[in-house]
């Protein structure tokens, strides 16, 4: 995959956790978010990664702006000015707060700011690799929980952070087999941001394993099996009391035939049809 590739990718994913990225990152406590887009055109076409109009618990309105990268750039700084003069020529008056999110390989050697005899302009950096993983690790939320895979594992092997991550997705999407997949797929997303080797997909396929070997699994798939005997045995005592009911049903009307009662008299007593009733007459 190509880096731009990852790049355009890890946006679209980051989209939708902007407010867990918001809440346990940047430390902001979100009422509200509305997305917008910031595309301007001078020589070149060129787009903020995550930009939207939030207000906060207190009520506070003002212009999120997150910019993501996976590698380290000298002219950061002069992109992110650009980013927030053209936001502030947009939304005139309105409070910006600007936020650099790495989450690279590389340790962060990015400016936060410029600073000259003509300006001093400053913008928030957050370095995944600062994080403890546990907070997100924590949450009982998926969207949250894919952020673990960038953060500081804390000593901990790849390996079992992985295992760890794999085994709370499982619980929370609840075996819904598409939901799980689609995180699968962010993890791994994420993970080529850090140059994680490990296949994500065959640790998945081997704890699921294991997860099926596990008694309370199995405990779980008798007592759905007895779920299922016990269904089936209802299943045929209904039968047998609509059948038990149908032969009394003939017999009342056998009897009223033989008393000279009309056949539509009859149905109207049995609840049989017209066309039953006809057939013991013939």
């Amino acid at each position: 995959m190509l880096m731009a590739d990852k790049d355009i990718i890890s946006r679209q994913v980051l989209k939708r956790i902007l407010v867990d990225v918001a809440t346990y990152v940047f430390g902001l406590q979100l009422s509200a978010v509305e997305l917008i887009e910031t595309e301007q055109q001078r020589i070149e076409d060129r787009r903020a990664d995550l930009t939207a109009k939030v207000v906060d618990k207190e009520g506070n309105r003002f212009i999120l702006h997150v910019e993501i990268q996976n590698r380290n750039q000298k002219n950061m700084p002069d992109r992110m000015l650009r980013y927030l003069t053209d936001i502030r020529l947009s939304y005139p008056g309105v409070a910006v707060f600007q936020y650099l999110l790495y989450i690279g390989f590389d340790r962060l050697k990015m400016a936060d700011g410029i600073e000259t005899r003509q300006l001093n302009y400053r913008y928030a950096v957050i370095d995944m690799h600062d994080i403890d993983y546990k907070i997100f690790m924590e949450q009982e939320s998926p969207d949250a929980l894919v952020m673990a895979i960038l953060c500081d594992f804390k000593g901990e092997s790849i390996k079992n952070v992985i295992h760890q991550l794999l085994t709370k997705l499982i619980r929370l999407t609840h075996n819904d087999s598409k939901m799980l997949r689609e995180y699968i797929s962010m993890l791994e997303i994420m993970a080529s941001n850090r140059d994680i080797s490990i296949s994500i997909k065959q640790e998945f396929e081997m704890l699921h394993v294991e997860v099926e070997k596990l008694p309370s699994f199995l405990m779980g798939e008798e007592r759905g099996r007895e779920e299922g005997r016990e269904e089936g045995r209802e299943e045929g005592r209904k039968e047998g009391r609509k059948e038990g009911e149908k032969r009394k049903a003939y017999a009342v009307a056998k009897r009223l035939l033989a008393a000279g009662m009309q056949i539509e008299q009859i149905a109207l007593f049995t609840d049989l049809d017209k066309a039953e009733i006809e057939k013991m007459i013939s």
